[in-house]
């Protein structure tokens, strides 16, 4: 498939034009459905709001950089106001991606490409080091599935609506990096890099197909 047209949100100074498309998943401490994930000026369910966000790039580029097959996990921890600011993140990306792929991913998940990561990298006090570990995804036809030995365990599973052949899905929704129709679902994760640490079971969850656009 061609890449999308122009026209999406400028890129940073210094930063090509990029755009992916792929999916996106995520599961945090809150009860269904994360008040934070809806506006951040809401109070997330607990003090502290823990969780991750999983990404597959199926398509994209980053100027000559091809993202296609790219994989990402990151964590972070929240205030229960996040529009306080004052969050964690670590950023983890699958150590299979060149030394180039890898460059374009880290620019495009901190923030520093432009776009919608950098709204989100506003809110970020401290980062801890992008790390390279191997990223294992699955998916059954109903969860999602991440892996990354030895540091998080982590799967969501798919709300089942009336019609029960259908998941529940929100639609028309606002949110800087998920696409407005997102699958419901309700998520567990063991997760513990010595700084976050993430313990949920049952709690917040969904997904997307997410399409992101820069330049």
């Amino acid at each position: 498939m061609s890449s999308p047209e122009s026209g999406g949100a400028a890129a940073s100074a210094g930063s090509p034009s990029w755009w992916a498309r792929g999916l996106l998943f995520e599961n945090c401490s809150c009860q269904l459905v994360c008040p934070g994930h809806m506006h951040f000026s809401q109070a997330c369910t607990h003090e502290r709001c823990l969780g991750y966000w999983a990404i597959r790039i199926d398509e994209g580029a980053f100027g000559d950089v091809p993202l296609a097959g790219l994989k990402a996990f990151i964590a972070f921890e929240a205030p229960q106001h996040m529009i306080e600011g004052n969050w964690t993140e670590v950023v983890i990306i699958d150590e299979a991606a060149s030394s180039a792929q890898r460059e374009a991913l880290e620019a495009i998940l901190t923030g520093r490409a432009g776009g919608s990561w950098a709204l989100l990298a506003k809110f970020v006090s401290r980062w801890l080091d992008t790390r390279f570990l191997p990223i294992e995804f699955t998916e059954d036809p109903h969860a999602k599935h991440a892996r990354i030995p030895g540091l998080v365990e982590a799967s969501i599973t798919e709300i089942r609506g009336r019609d029960r052949s259908q998941p529940v899905t929100f639609e028309n929704i606002f949110n800087q990096i998920h696409a407005s129709t997102q699958v419901l679902a309700l998520g567990s994760t063991a997760y513990d890099d010595g700084v976050i640490r993430i313990a949920t079971k049952q709690t917040h969850g969904l997904h997307s197909t997410f399409e992101w656009l820069v330049g």
